[in-house]
């Protein structure tokens, strides 16, 4: 059986004060799950004090299990950071591929280390006692492409 070789994956990310939106692109395998992670964990720490991490997956043409082990691992390192995991984009494979393993549940809720909003009458306030605070649903983004 002949394989298809891999097609790089690229990382093109923007950020702001209190979001990174990293792009992803090309295959997100074997040989390249490793530079997610650690892609992830240098945004993280240059972003201290991060509410949101956003994983726009639009571009990925391949996700295989090592991929999958990196969205588990980037979701840990988000709520360790005590920012909300966002995987926008997701593509139809993607989204089988969450499915049969049981994680997207996992992957799309809104994370344990996440900040909490609180609503309050002259805007939106992060933080807050416990009993005031009204988390948000993050927005699950498109639906899958075909």
């Amino acid at each position: 059986m002949t394989s298809l070789p891999s097609a790089p994956l690229g990382l093109t990310y923007t950020s702001s004060h209190e979001a990174v939106r990293v792009e992803l692109s090309g295959d997100l395998d074997h040989l390249h799950a490793d530079r997610l992670i650690g892609a992830v964990d240098r945004l993280l720490a240059a972003h201290p004090g991060l509410r949101d991490l956003r994983l726009d997956c639009a571009g990925l043409s391949a996700v295989d299990s090592s991929g999958l082990a990196a969205l588990l691992m980037v979701r840990r390192l988000a709520d360790k950071a005590g920012a909300g995991l966002h995987i926008d984009g997701r593509t139809v494979q993607l989204n089988r591929i969450l499915e049969i393993t049981g994680t997207l549940d996992h992957l799309t809720a809104p994370g344990a280390g996440a900040q909490p909003l609180r609503r309050t009458g002259a805007g939106t306030v992060r933080g807050g006692p416990a009993e005031d605070n009204h988390p948000s649903t993050p927005p699950t983004g498109p639906e899958p492409r075909t």
